[in-house]
Parts: C-alpha cells; sequence; structure tokens
C-alpha cells in the first residue's frame, strides 16, 4: 500500500493528476468503510428510488407537494453519485489518482447539484406556503406547468454560477504538494494547494456560497414564518396538528442540510482541520441522504398508506 501510494504521487506531481487522501490513514478499516459506504449507497438508492416509483403509481401522490418529493430525491440520488462510487472505488482498489479535468468535473457537478437541492428545498417551502396561507388559490397557483417550470429552473439556476466558480478555482496555479485531504474535490482543499494569494478567489467563492445558499434559506424562513403564524391562528389544536405535519418532514430536510452545511463550510478556519472537515463533509454528503427518505416516507401519511397498498398488491 506504502508503494502505491508513492507512485500515485509521483503521477500527481506531473501536474495532471491530484491525489485524493480520502480515509488513506485508516489502513487496517479500508474493506469496513467499503462496505458501510456501500451499504450506505444502496440504501439511498433503493429509497430514494422506492418514493419516486410511489408517487408514479399512485393517483393519490399526483400532486405539487410529492411532484417536487420525486425530484428531490431524484436529486439526492445524483448528488451521492456523483461521490461515493469514486470514494467506493478508491478503497477498494487504493488507487487515489483523480485526474485535472475529472476533478473539476467532480466539483462542478457536485455543486451545481448542492445548488439545485438548495433552491428546491426553497420551492417546496413556497409550496406548503401557499397550500397553508392561501388554500383556495393552490390549485391555480401551484398548476402543473408552473410546478415544471418551478422544478426545471432549481435544477438549472445553478449551474452557469459553479462552471464559472469551477473555472475559477482550476485557474490558480498548484505548487508544492498535489495530495488532496479529502475524499472529493471541494473547494477548500483545493484552495489550499494553490500558489500565492487567494483571498480574491477565497472571496468569490463567498459571494457564490451566499448566493446559493443564503437566498433560498432567507425564503424558507420567510415561507415557514407565514406558515407558523397562519397555523397558529387555526380554532382548533387538531387542525394545527394537520396542517403542521404536512410541512414538518421538510422542515426536518431543511435543519439537516442546511444545518450540516453551515457547519461545515462558515465555522471560523482556527477549527478547521483534515479530520473534522471530512466528518462534517461526510454528514452532508452522505449521512443526511440517508435520512432522508426515513423522514419523508416515515413521517408521512400518504406516503405510507401508497408503500401498503403496494405490498398488499402484491
Amino acid at each position: 500500500m506504502k508503494y502505491e501510494m508513492k507512485r500515485e504521487e509521483s503521477n500527481a506531481s506531473s501536474g495532471m493528476y491530484f491525489l485524493l487522501v480520502g480515509f488513506s490513514d485508516l489502513s487496517n478499516l479500508q474493506v469496513f468503510l467499503f462496505g458501510v459506504f456501500f451499504i450506505i449507497y444502496m440504501i439511498i438508492l433503493i429509497g430514494n428510488s422506492l418514493i419516486i416509483m410511489l408517487i408514479r403509481l399512485d393517483p393519490a401522490l399526483q400532486k405539487p407537494m410529492y411532484f417536487f418529493l420525486a425530484n428531490f430525491s431524484l436529486l439526492e440520488m445524483c448528488y451521492v453519485s456523483v461521490i461515493l462510487p469514486r470514494m467506493l472505488v478508491n478503497l477498494w482498489t487504493q488507487y487515489r489518482s483523480i485526474s485535472f479535468l475529472e476533478c473539476a468535473t467532480q466539483m462542478c457537478f457536485f455543486f451545481t447539484l448542492g445548488s439545485a437541492e438548495c433552491f428546491l428545498l426553497a420551492v417546496m417551502a413556497y409550496d406548503r406556503y401557499v397550500a397553508i396561507c392561501n388554500p383556495l388559490h393552490y390549485p391555480l397557483v401551484m398548476n402543473e406547468k408552473i410546478c415544471v417550470q418551478l422544478a426545471v429552473g432549481c435544477w438549472v439556476i445553478g449551474m452557469p454560477v459553479q462552471i464559472g466558480e469551477t473555472a475559477q478555482i482550476f485557474s490558480l496555479k498548484f505548487c508544492d504538494s498535489n495530495q488532496i485531504n479529502h475524499f472529493f474535490c471541494d473547494i477548500p482543499p483545493i484552495i489550499k494547494l494553490a500558489c500565492g494569494d487567494t483571498f480574491v478567489h477565497e472571496m468569490i467563492v463567498y459571494v457564490v456560497t451566499m448566493f446559493i445558499a443564503a437566498v433560498p434559506f432567507m425564503w424558507i424562513l420567510i415561507s415557514y414564518s407565514r406558515i407558523i403564524s397562519t397555523i397558529m391562528k387555526l380554532p382548533t389544536a387538531s387542525g394545527r396538528v394537520k396542517a403542521f405535519s404536512t410541512c414538518s418532514s421538510h422542515l426536518l430536510v431543511v435543519v439537516l442540510f442546511f444545518g450540516s452545511g453551515t457547519i461545515t463550510y462558515f465555522r471560523p478556519k482556527s477549527n478547521h482541520s483534515p479530520g473534522t472537515d471530512k466528518l462534517f463533509s461526510l454528514f452532508y454528503t452522505i449521512i443526511t441522504p440517508v435520512f432522508n427518505p426515513m423522514i419523508y416516507s416515515l413521517r408521512n401519511k400518504d406516503v405510507i398508506a401508497s408503500l401498503r397498498k403496494l405490498l398488499l398488491k402484491k
């Protein structure tokens, strides 16, 4: 294994390859980590595929709320597929080299899909806002055409921004070590490899992040402040519980996604270390997507009822 690492490091030093260090320091746990992450990947794919299938097959789930949920499930599968297959190959083969182009492509797709997830969560919050605060206008406002336009907009809005940001990051000159002390091509560890002053590049990253993450998050906060205000005005406790139950799953996913992302990228630099960075990144890139299908299925009566109908048919 040491020989393999040295051989790859010499390739990386040519400038055409980076070296993803990943979890190579845990040399005795490589097979164990491969098994754990493989099981997690299968759970994410099967869980989200099941949600999409239920929404597709059950007429009772042909509603805007579940249309966006199906998009979210597909997005989650794409999101983790940008990272996990490559990580599994690295763990199994111990071959950790990644070309300049492959690294840039992975970063671009990861942050484009991450941007789409931010905006889709904001759209889902808006959907719940209209359903609860303006129920009479809901069929008109959230018609099929509008839903498709909103979903497509979420998927594509981050593309030009993230392509530009990726091009800006990889226009830097890299010197000394080409070892990326991470399990995927993330921005902070790559910027650390750059020569010279990277202050301007880091500021651009922060501005882009504020646009991609802060704007949707503020929209979610505004939507939920109005939702909670409307729910509290309902005359009966049962009505308040029923109204809140329709958006509790989404709210929990929002907290997990934005909370873990904020801790990862916005905590003080003095608290950064390769080990903690990997740990926090694992949480929002892999662990959170595992919980999302469970949250939306176990906390949603319509999805549970649809699953029961499907199982009884068999």
